[in-house]
C-alpha cells in the first residue's frame, strides 16, 4: 500500500471511532469508565480510580441516533442496592449520563469527555 493509502484508510477509522459511543470515558472526578457493547446493548463499568471494575450500567437499549436508555444504572456513592433510569447521549467527544429515581423527580447527571 502506498503512504496516501494507508492516510486515508487510517483517516477514516478515526472518524469511525470519533462518532462512537464504545472506547473509554474520563468522569468529572477523574475516574474512567469503559464503554462496550453486551449483547446488543450497552454497558459501562469503572476502570481506573478508586472504585475500578464497579458496573454503572449495563443492558440500556438505543432509542435514538445517539440516545441510550434503560433501568439499570447505578452511582457509586449511592448504596450498591439502588438502580436507576439511566440515559446515555453521546455530542461529539461527550457522553451526557443521567440517572433518575421516584420517577424523574430525583436526578443526577455528568457529563463525560472521551478519552484519546
Amino acid at each position: 500500500m502506498t503512504l496516501a493509502v494507508l492516510w486515508a484508510v487510517g483517516s477514516l477509522v478515526g472518524a469511525q471511532a470519533a462518532g462512537s459511543v464504545y472506547g473509554k470515558w474520563k468522569r468529572p472526578d477523574g475516574s474512567v469508565a469503559l464503554v462496550s457493547a453486551c449483547g446488543g446493548k450497552l454497558c459501562g463499568h469503572l476502570i481506573s480510580g478508586p472504585q475500578t471494575g464497579y458496573e454503572m450500567f449495563h443492558g440500556m437499549a438505543k432509542t435514538g441516533a445517539d440516545k441510550w436508555q434503560g433501568n439499570t444504572m447505578k452511582n457509586p456513592s449511592a448504596p450498591g442496592f439502588m438502580t436507576f433510569n439511566g440515559t446515555a447521549i453521546l455530542s461529539g467527544n461527550t457522553l451526557s449520563v443521567q440517572g433518575c429515581a421516584i420517577g424523574n423527580s430525583m436526578c443526577g447527571h455528568e457529563n463525560w469527555t472521551r478519552v484519546k
